[in-house]
């Protein structure tokens, strides 16, 4: 997740065509995903998940039905909340692999948020030199696979980095004026260590440049040219603040074909209200509208649609909603230090509204 508002008009006359358009080398999205790492927090404290028809279900048979079959969770390494660490997540994959989903492990690398505006090393790792970080990552890595892999619940996908725009582990692992050199280091050990613990978990490389293509020509292009290797091109696109479906469309095309690998969304969402459920302002406010779409139940719909079918028609292959199911659910707060005192940002952007019923409206389509 981004975060800093940006906030963009967008024009629907380019918009809608562009996303109900249906190009020749158009494919299928095999990868449905949604990103429920805030869930099992949820869960220990007590919430409800209401399917479409009212009555209370597993929050994974209700994504299920509305065609998601890819989860994904982030990996903090010592989070003061005790959430999204390995014990967790291990939990929290054998819950979904007990559903018959894909598992996709983001890896921030970090005891908290890491985005494009900041990327902290763990503490444990913060007085580290680059040569030591190398030797970190690989060894974190090849545990948290081969510990999913040892409970039968092996990673389909990992992400090596969480929108790491410029770099990871920062300040060794930031790209400064254009030096990739050190970041290709750490790449390279996430993706050998993936590869010893099971070679055929796709590794994706995941940045929130969807709104450029400029500026992924040049990521992609700076780990390329240091020998990096990777399976899948992964971006975050958010309408308020990556802008036109057209200029996605673009940027997907261009990816794909100058790399020659499956591009992914990893993050999308949008609000389905302007509303706010709780003390924690929005993450995203209602000034932010894209395409014309309202703040609805069907507008949040609509433009999970319209992302869809322009990913799709651009040629990738998968996309995943971001945190769908956390709804303002009181102890499950944002921050990681003070998650019993912090709220929920996301409650406008969650597929289920501030009781937990889900939106009837929102379905993944291959």
């Amino acid at each position: 997740m981004k975060p800093s508002l940006r906030a963009v008009v967008i024009a629907i006359v380019l918009a809608v065509p562009l996303a109900i358009s249906s190009p020749a080398h158009a494919a299928s999205l095999t990868m449905l995903g949604a990103d429920v790492s805030s869930l099992q927090r949820s869960l220990d404290l007590g919430a409800k998940y209401y399917n479409k028809s009212g009555t209370a279900a597993d929050p994974y048979d209700i994504l299920k039905t509305a065609g998601a079959n890819y989860m994904r969770l982030r990996i903090w390494n010592n989070p003061a909340s005790g959430y999204n660490n390995k014990a967790k997540v291990l939990q929290q994959a054998r819950a979904i692999k007990a559903k018959g989903l894909k598992l996709l492990i983001d890896f921030h690398y970090s005891d908290t948020w890491a985005d494009p505006g900041k990327q902290y090393p763990p503490a444990a790792w913060a007085p580290h030199s680059l040569t030591q970080l190398q030797t970190d990552v690989y060894n974190y890595t090849y545990d948290v696979c081969t510990s999913l892999k040892a409970q039968g619940t092996t990673p389909d996908s990992v992400q090596i980095g969480n929108e790491i725009n410029v770099g990871m582990l920062w300040p060794r692992g930031q790209v400064v004026s254009s030096n990739f050199a050190p970041l290709a280091s750490l790449l390279k050990q996430g993706y050998n260590a993936t590869k010893a613990c099971n070679s055929g978990t796709q590794v994706m490389i995941h940045t929130a440049d969807a709104d450029s293509d400029a500026n992924a020509r040049w990521f992609y292009d700076g780990i390329r040219a240091q020998g990096v290797t990777w399976d899948v091109t992964a971006l975050s696109y958010y309408c308020m603040w990556h802008g036109s479906l057209s200029n996605l469309y673009n940027v997907i095309a261009d990816v794909k074909s100058r790399y020659g690998k499956p591009v992914v969304i990893a993050e999308t969402a949008y609000m389905f209200t302007t509303a706010n459920a709780d003390s924690t302002g929005n993450s995203v406010p209602g000034t932010t509208l894209c395409d014309g779409i309202p703040a609805t139940w069907a507008g949040q719909a609509q433009e999970f649609t319209y992302v869809q079918n322009t990913a799709r028609n651009a040629g990738a292959v998968g996309i995943f909603y971001w945190e769908p199911t956390w709804y303002a659910v009181k102890g499950n707060g944002w921050d990681p230090a003070n998650i019993n005192g912090t709220g929920d940002g996301w409650d406008n952007m969650a597929i289920f509204d501030w009781t937990g019923h889900v939106n009837p409206n929102v379905v993944w389509t291959p």
